[in-house]
């Protein structure tokens, strides 16, 4: 999967032009994610009239109400971000498994963190949180990733999938092509 962040105040945000010209260098096997906060039908339909995305990733404070309507509003697939800081956190999972095709647990921003973005800060969770529990649907572990740790957290979480944005970047919003490397190679490694 490749993502496309659709939120403005974000470093890696894209326009529907960027992103338009970016999805056609995509391989056909690779799931082109659109990743919105919040967004209203108008802005998800407007990013879909130009950009051709197969998934659409959902990292706000959606309610599992609204995620179904987008769902079944948009036909696509969906990923919602769970913003994880304790084990009450983790278990509103429960409440979107019947609406989503995908969940994603992801560190929650502090609160006291100035400049705090839904997600992409850099920041991890306690993994041992994650050990031993199982969804209906499949899931991915984000939040503060990267070529370092990412072994360490597949083999706490048995995570089957992780999720990585600033874990690879020089600064933020720019992605760095050795770092992308030397995530991939740890991750298949850990595997």
């Amino acid at each position: 999967m490749v993502g496309f962040v659709f939120y403005p105040p974000s470093p890696r945000a894209v326009t529907t032009e960027v992103a338009t010209m970016l999805v056609e260098m995509v391989p056909p096997l690779v799931q082109k994610v659109g990743l919105f906060v919040d967004a209203d039908d108008l802005t998800i339909a407007a990013v879909l009239k130009s950009v051709p995305l197969d998934m659409l990733q959902l990292h706000g404070a959606e309610s599992p109400e609204r995620v179904k309507t987008i769902r079944d509003t948009f036909n696509k697939p969906v990923i919602k971000a769970i913003k994880v800081e304790t084990a009450d956190d983790i278990a509103t999972a429960a409440d979107y498994q019947p609406c989503v095709d995908w969940l994603l647990f992801d560190a929650k921003a502090p609160k006291t963190m100035a400049g705090a973005l839904p997600g992409g800060n850099a920041i991890s969770f306690d993994w041992t949180l994650l050990q031993g529990l199982g969804w209906s649907v499949p899931w991915m572990l984000s939040g503060g990733l990267d070529a370092e740790n990412v072994a360490e957290a597949i083999a706490i979480t048995s995570a089957p999938a992780v999720d990585v944005s600033s874990g690879v970047e020089f600064e933020p919003g720019r992605k760095d092509p050795e770092r992308i490397r030397a995530f991939l190679t740890a991750v298949k490694a850990a595997g």
